[in-house]
Order: C-alpha cells, then structure tokens, then sequence
C-alpha cells in the first residue's frame, strides 16, 4: 500500500489511483489549475498532466518515471500515451508514436515519445488497471528500498537475522563453573556479529543462473560432450526450462502463439471465447468476443500438476515480431493449420526443430482429416476436431467443444511439466 506522501509525489501511483477511483486525468498547457482554454488533446501540444484527486496537482508532461525501458526512465508523456492507446495493435501505435514524435520535434520540444515494445506496455497496462501489484520494470519508491536496507542492516545488527551466536569469553559452560552475575551484563550487552557469509550475502538472494549458461558457449566447445539419451535428455531439460522469475517472486507468464493465416478456424478474435468459454465461434462472426484488431489478449487457466495454488496467466498473441531472444523459453504452444511460411519469423523455422521444443495445436473440423503436412510433423504436434458452426444452431448446441478444449489444455500442461514449469524455480 503506497503511503500517502508518495501518492502526491509519484505520477505512476497517482494515474493508478485515477483508473480505480475514475478521477479526472486532463492533459493542459499550464501548470495551474486548468481552465476551458488550458485542455489539450494534442500531447505534441500539451505540456502538463493535471490530476483531480487526490489532490489537485499538475505533472509536467517531461517528467521521468519509475517504469524504465532498456533501463532509461520513461517519462510521463510516453506513459499517458501508452494508456491511451492500449487497445491498439502493434502497427498503429508505432505509427501514432512516429507521428507524435514529428510533431514534438517540429515544436522544439525537449521531451521524446518513448515507443514501449509490446511485452512492456502489457505490462505497464495491467499494473495501472489493478491486475498485478508489482510490475519487473518499475522500480520501487526510494522510501520503500531505504526502509528495507535499513530493516536488513538493523536485524542483522542486533542478531535478529543472521550471523552467528556469540560465546562469552569466561568459560560458562564447565560442570560446577558460576558465572558472576556482573560479567552476565555484560555478555547480554554484547552485540552478535555476523559471519562472512552473512554479511557477503546481501539483503536478498541473488539468481546467477545466467553465468552458467555464458559460461557454457565458451567452455562447452573445448570439452568432450557425453553421449546418448541422457545426456540428450539433460541438454534438452536445460533448453526448455523457461527462465526463472526474479528475486521478487514474480512469475513468467508463459506465451501461446496464434497463426495468423486467415484460413484458421481459431484467430485473435475467438480464440478467447474458445480457450476460456470452451465454445468455437466462428473468428468473423458479430458473436465473438473480441476484434480481429487485437495484437494481444491473455486469458488465466488453473493447471494443477503445474501449480496447484494460483492460476497461470497466459498472454496470446499472433506475431513474433516484438520477441526478445528469452521470451522464446516462454512459449509453450503454437497453434498451426499446417502452412509453413507461419514459421519464417520463429526462432525454430523448420516444423521438426519447433515442435521438438514447443507443442503444435491443429484445430479442423469434425470428420475431416488434418493435412498431411501436420501427419507429417509426429507427436510433437496435437490434433482436435471440431463441430462445422451452423448459424442456425447457435452457440447453445456446441456442448462438444467444452471437451475438444479440456483436451486442449490437458496437452499443453502436460508439455509444460515436461519442460520443467511445475519445479520450484
């Protein structure tokens, strides 16, 4: 819970403050309180942020913030943008950015839109709309990690935490010794000091598992590699494991990848009411959920062998195009409809080198056999089948499809725990 001094100090809390109480959030070219001729829907125009509660203040448009990207603050103009325009896709929002950022620089302005790449601006928006309490690229109110340096350094002071038991120089422990009360004081006075591995060890555990991994481009090419299938096997668990969460505990949402081929029966714009209602419906159909615009949905799902405690968040999208080199150990299913020319842009091109590290989906229609490029790619590909859609039925007759999705997600758990996502990590 954020105190009350950095909610009027902190432009991020104070925005996530105005989504959940409906505050008003005016974009103005005064400092002051605005009036009608202060409002500015241009943000190349604009130059403050005003805020109605909780307090009645304005933020220059300038001003850096605690969400970084490539590890630069990004400043407020580019975080009220990014809100503004989080239904669009991916195309659209560049394109706005490029034109706002031309008309900065055709007024001489000092501040620069900073483009979010897509995996930061999802994250950016679910911070701000309440869905999660910690985002891994805001980084805390200098109040708060001050707070904690010091609590660390004061248990660790007084003995509270870490460091070793202290042993009284008088030798207390032999059978029939009486220790002189005045000298007990003194010993109860003493101070507990920590040892070399208390004190090397920081306030919070540090993940090096990164180190191994460079260290084995190098070391690995000068050293036997054993054979067989479990050193097949062993080499296989290190690729697919996804990567670990941070220090905080936050966890990887893992990725599912869509086809963006116009000829596959599950699209952006059904595929949610598919996954999560358990019903097809066609993607062009006026009944599903969501517009073909969309360039990201997500959608929780409980998979108990994987963790049994909370559901997983999984975040869909049709195009690679915005990865980086990591979110590829997030991926843990593609869906297919058997044209190769989906794959030019993945990581894995060839359809046997994918599906040997990430499990394919194919959904066809009932009674009609899936194409033989799919037969072609082996088990590392799950097929399913669904009921031809009838505008004259509707979507009450499709009790079928509850089973083809459990099927579905039953897979790709399945695949999921085989690649190490229900470890401890």
């Amino acid at each position: 819970m954020a105190s009350a001094d950095a909610l009027e100090n902190d432009p991020l809390l104070r925005l996530r403050h105005a989504q959940k109480t409906q505050g008003a959030v005016i974009p103005t070219t005064s400092a002051e309180d605005p009036g009608a001729g202060d409002v500015e829907s241009n943000l190349a125009a604009a130059t403050h942020l005003f805020f109605s509660e909780p307090t009645r203040r304005s933020f220059p448009l300038d001003t850096p913030t605690r969400f970084t990207s490539a590890d630069k603050p990004v400043n407020l103009r580019s975080i009220w943008f990014a809100w503004q325009r989080k239904d669009d896709p991916i195309p659209a929002y560049v394109a706005e950015a490029e034109r706002l950022n031309e008309q900065l620089r055709g007024r001489g302005q000092d501040g620069e839109l900073q483009n979010l790449v897509f995996v930061e601006r999802l994250d950016l928006i679910t911070w701000l709309e309440g869905a999660s309490e910690e985002s891994e690229y805001i980084k805390p109110l200098a109040s708060e990690g001050a707070a904690a340096a010091a609590s660390g350094s004061a248990q660790v002071a007084s003995g509270a935490a870490g460091g070793i038991a202290t042993v009284p120089s008088g030798d207390a422990s032999r059978p029939g010794r009486r220790l002189d009360p005045r000298l007990a004081e003194i010993y109860n006075g003493e101070r507990r000091m920590g040892d070399r591995n208390t004190v090397l060890r920081g306030i919070k555990p540090t993940d090096f598992s990164h180190v191994r991994k460079s260290a084995e481009t190098f070391l690995g090419k000068g050293r036997g590699r054993p054979s067989g299938t479990g050193a097949h096997a062993a080499n296989a668990a290190l690729v697919s494991l996804p990567k670990k969460p941070s220090s905080g505990g936050r966890r990887p949402d893992p990725i599912i990848l869509l086809s963006p081929s116009a000829s596959s029966l599950l699209r952006m714009s059904n595929i949610k009411a598919f996954l999560e209602g358990g019903t097809y419906i066609p993607p062009d159909s006026a009944l599903a959920g969501s517009s073909n615009s969309a360039n990201i949905l997500h959608i929780s799902r409980l998979l108990p062998t994987v963790d049994a405690t909370r559901p997983l968040r999984f975040i869909l999208v049709d195009t690679p195009e915005q990865f980086k080199p990591d979110y590829w150990n997030r991926v843990v299913a593609v869906f297919t409809t058997g044209q190769t020319w989906q794959f030019k842009s993945y990581k894995w091109q060839q359809p046997q080198d994918l599906f040997r590290n990430v499990l394919g989906v194919y959904v066809g229609w009932r009674g009609e056999a899936p194409p033989a490029t799919v037969k072609g790619w082996g088990r590392g590909v799950s097929s399913a089948a669904v009921d031809k859609w009838s505008a004259n039925a509707g979507a009450q007759t499709r009790w079928r499809d509850r089973e083809v999705v459990e099927g579905i997600w039953g897979a790709i758990e399945q695949a999921m725990r085989g690649r190490g996502w229900g470890r401890e990590r």
